[in-house]
């Protein structure tokens, strides 16, 4: 192998590493969770600083991927960094309620935006679009992940250091893994092109490379990504938020293991589905997705109403759950490059990504308002169980059409006139 080569395939190993380690960091919003308790002794409403966070997360992930596809992925991810690291510092300091606000909410949620848009993008530039899935799944699987270190990393610095302390040394720890990631990133050089080998999720994407935002809003694909992304993620969201709950019913003390559990499925189908959409194509794998997770979804009814509940049973579903959801945040980058290219993925990529966003803030919001009208999260499961219904018909429309071969008929000569043919020659 000529050592050129060599460099350039070490190169795309590097930036997935790097990409993962970054979103392993951006996990952090997840410690919230741990965080809450704490926060709530500080002042009502301790919940908004997390929605806020996700609502400037999703919004900025257009802006993050617009820098990313304009001045590259380092200083992007970079500025997600400082961002999150300031606003982490600004909690430190405060224990005013727009104090966390601005510190947490918006200025974590945008850097959270900014360094999850330059992750992915430079990662899949280095492989071949046979890889679109995999490389996605390993790459954004440290997101989901994250909670399983988190979660007792943050309940150590609370129970020795506060809270404040705990969001300082956060802080501080957040700006030197993912600035120092962030120096790994890089996309490749130009005229690089990955070898590219066929399958069945990127058969039909080299007609539709390089489209810019205005292309992509024209096809009706986008829509039905869009409303499909908003039913995964937000029914998935409606009630991945209760597991702790329903779990703390059966298991008490140990109700981190099921969300521990939660977490390893939410990883793994990152990474599987995104194998298993490079092997069988996106849209099929979708569907396959969609209509398990509604399945758990009515299955979890009995769990919930406490009929069928219990501590293996609990787990099972924690797992196979989050699993699903885990399926949304490979499947659907791999679309935005299959259809529209890598030119302006990051973009493309982070106006799409606003399905989940909005997706989050409005069926979790349906959510408190069915558990709060019926006293019970049953209503919950039913609604999102119904919609992934409806998202998997709806994803149907997203498989290749199949292109008609024109039959050539064969034309058939007499044996009399070749006869005469051969007479007359």
């Amino acid at each position: 192998m000529q050592p050129g080569i060599q460099t350039i395939k070490n190169r795309g190993v590097q930036v997935v590493v790097a990409g993962l380690g970054i979103n392993l960091a951006l996990g952090i919003l997840y410690a919230y969770s741990m965080l809450k308790g704490e926060i709530k002794h500080l002042f009502p409403g301790a919940g908004d600083p997390y929605a806020t966070a996700c609502l400037a997360f999703s919004l900025s992930m257009i802006i993050g991927g617009k820098m990313q596809d304009k001045v590259g992925p380092r200083l992007t991810a970079i500025l997600g960094g400082l961002l999150v690291g300031v606003g982490f510092l600004v909690c430190s300091q405060t224990s005013n309620y727009w104090g966390w606000i601005v510190g947490f909410g918006i200025l974590a949620g945008l850097g959270i935006g900014f360094g999850y848009s330059a992750a992915t993008p430079p990662a899949l530039k280095w492989f071949s679009p046979a890889k679109t899935g995999l490389i996605a799944g390993i790459v954004v699987s440290g997101f989901g992940i994250a909670p399983v270190y988190l979660a007792p990393v943050s309940q150590y610095l609370l129970g020795h250091y506060g809270l404040h302390t705990t969001m300082l040394i956060l802080g501080v720890a957040f700006i030197v893994i993912v600035c120092g990631m962030s120096m790994l990133l890089c996309n490749p050089p130009s005229g690089f092109s990955p070898a590219a080998k066929e399958s069945a999720g990127t058969a039909k994407a080299a007609s539709y490379k390089d489209a810019g935002p205005a292309e992509m809003l024209k096809d009706g694909r986008f829509y039905t990504l869009w409303l499909t992304f908003f039913i995964g993620a937000g029914a998935g969201l409606m009630v991945i938020g209760s597991i702790a709950g329903i779990a703390k019913q059966s298991m008490g003390e140990l109700a981190f293991i099921a969300v521990a559990v939660m977490a390893l499925g939410n990883a793994s189908g990152r990474i599987i589905a995104g194998i298993l959409s490079d092997k069988i194509g996106r849209a099929t794998t979708l569907i396959i997705m969609l209509t398990i997770q509604a399945a758990l979804m009515f299955a979890a009814i009995p769990v919930v109403s406490g009929s069928g509940s219990g501590a293996i049973l609990t787990t099972l579903l924690a797992t196979f759950i989050g699993f699903n959801y885990g399926t949304n945040l490979s499947l659907f980058p791999s679309f935005a490059k299959d259809y529209w290219g890598a030119k302006n993925y990051g973009m493309n990529f982070g106006i799409l990504f606003s399905a989940w966003g909005v997706g989050a803030f409005v069926l979790v919001k349906v959510s408190a308002v069915l558990n709060t009208k019926y006293g019970s999260m049953e209503s919950s499961f039913m609604v999102a169980g119904i919609m992934l219904l409806v998202g998997a018909l709806m994803a149907v429309s997203l498989r290749p059409k199949k292109v008609a071969v024109p039959v050539v008929k064969p034309i058939f000569v007499e044996e009399e006139d070749l006869v005469l043919q051969n007479v007359r020659d």
